[in-house]
């Protein structure tokens, strides 16, 4: 399983792109993976396939809603040796407080 975390920055000439962002969070909500939106990034767990797909989707959404362009952040942990989660990496940092 890999984390995904995914910033969008739609550049409209408008100082507020929450309507984007919400759009995009319907997108990852009809996707049916896990998701934890924060103030500045959205971070998505699911198979690699499924993640990479979805940051297309992701991408593209501004489009469709006038943007003329758009940049996306990306950043995926995607780990082999043991399954990893969210919570996973989460607890072990608090454990380490």
């Amino acid at each position: 399983m890999a984390i995904m975390e995914i910033t969008i920055v739609p550049v409209t000439g408008s100082a507020s792109v929450s309507e984007y962002v919400a759009n995009a969070l319907k997108i990852i909500k009809e996707s049916g993976l896990k998701y934890e939106l924060t103030p500045t990034s959205t971070v998505v767990e699911g198979e690699i396939n499924d993640i990479f797909n979805l940051a297309k989707k992701i991408h593209l959404s501004p489009f469709s809603k006038g943007a003329p362009r758009n940049l996306t952040l990306i950043k995926i942990d995607d780990r082999r040796d043991k399954e990893i989660t969210m919570e996973y990496k989460i607890n072990s940092v608090k454990k380490k407080l």
